[in-house]
């Protein structure tokens, strides 16, 4: 069992900037792909961003590409995601994810992880 917390969530202004991190209960942090997904109210879970396990490859979806990026420090058992320019349409629970994969598959879909976090909000003010 891999546990996950994530932190940096907060309350920003529209242009705004924030850090999530999240930090990972094992020890073999770097055979796990690890991705960030985000809810908004009503809404389903959706990708946000996914990072293999040497962190040399990064996927986004359109809607944050340009304006967020993903890195880890496999030393630290933790994964980042730096957002830039924040809009308030980014406004959501951001969640932590993991999946086992020494192979370097990615995280695209909330069915792919195998591990989540708790979720830290994030609130995107106008």
């Amino acid at each position: 069992q891999v546990q996950l917390i994530e932190s940096g969530g907060g309350l920003v202004q529209a242009g705004g900037s924030l850090r999530l991190s999240c930090a990972a209960s094992t020890r073999a942090f770097s055979t796990y792909t690890m991705g960030w997904f985000r809810q908004a109210p009503g809404k389903e879970r959706d990708f946000v961003a996914a990072i293999d396990w040497r962190g040399g490859k990064a996927d986004f979806p359109d809607s944050v590409k340009g304006r967020f990026t993903i890195s880890r420090d496999n030393r630290k058992n933790t994964v980042y995601l730096q957002m830039n320019s924040l809009k308030p349409e980014d406004t959501a629970i951001y969640y932590c994810a993991a999946k086992f994969a020494p192979g370097g598959a990615t995280i695209t879909r909330t069915s792919d992880a195998d591990y989540w976090g708790q979720g830290t909000q994030v609130t995107v003010s106008s």
